[in-house]
């Protein structure tokens, strides 16, 4: 909470090109901020990197889904075909060598788990939905998928300090230096 009794979202600023918003990223990087994000109207190469972004854990989740998904059916066509309802269908064994036949279901459940797995992995780590953005409120904002760069650093973040942050994004080039406030 501010002086105003309202809840603070981070400090946002406009950059003037691509460029720009590159070299500010690496400095905020490299002034250890983690809680901060850039806009851009088109995905700039390498930005990733200039931002000190990892891999996403959204393949692990794939991963875990698709393990899942085929253990499923392994265990439901397995289980009832070898265990529950053992049927000699023309002279074929009922053993785990019958397994060919069972390979398409195993396919479909592991594409379908890793499908949803991929869908809400990714909406939980966006920490979506979430219906109204605090940086909606700012006007310039809108220019974001025009013509517009701007970097974000959210108040959450441990080294936030608003005077530093400011002055930083100030130092770094950014025009529009701004307060957004979260308007739950």
């Amino acid at each position: 909470m501010t002086t105003t009794g309202r809840k603070l979202y981070g400090v946002a600023a406009e950059l003037p090109t691509a460029a720009d918003l590159f070299h500010a990223a690496e400095q905020i990087r490299d002034a250890g901020f983690k809680r901060w994000d850039v806009f851009s109207p088109f995905p700039i190469h390498g930005m990733d990197n200039a931002m000190g972004l990892g891999k996403s854990a959204v393949s692990y989740i794939v991963l875990c889904c698709g393990l899942t998904g085929t253990a499923t059916a392994l265990l439901l066509e397995l289980g009832s075909a070898l265990y529950l309802y053992p049927l000699v269908v023309q002279g074929k064994p009922t053993n785990i060598f019958t397994i060919p036949a069972f390979f398409p279901v195993i396919f479909e459940l592991t594409v379908l788990f890793s499908a949803f797995g991929a869908v809400f992995g990714m909406l939980a780590l966006n920490l979506l939905p979430r219906w109204n953005h605090p940086l909606f409120n700012w006007d310039r904002f809108a220019a974001a998928s025009d013509d517009a760069f701007f970097v974000v650093v959210e108040a959450s973040d441990a080294r936030f300090s608003e005077t530093e942050t400011q002055n930083l994004l100030t130092k770094v080039g950014g025009t529009n230096v701004t307060l957004i406030y979260d308007e739950d």
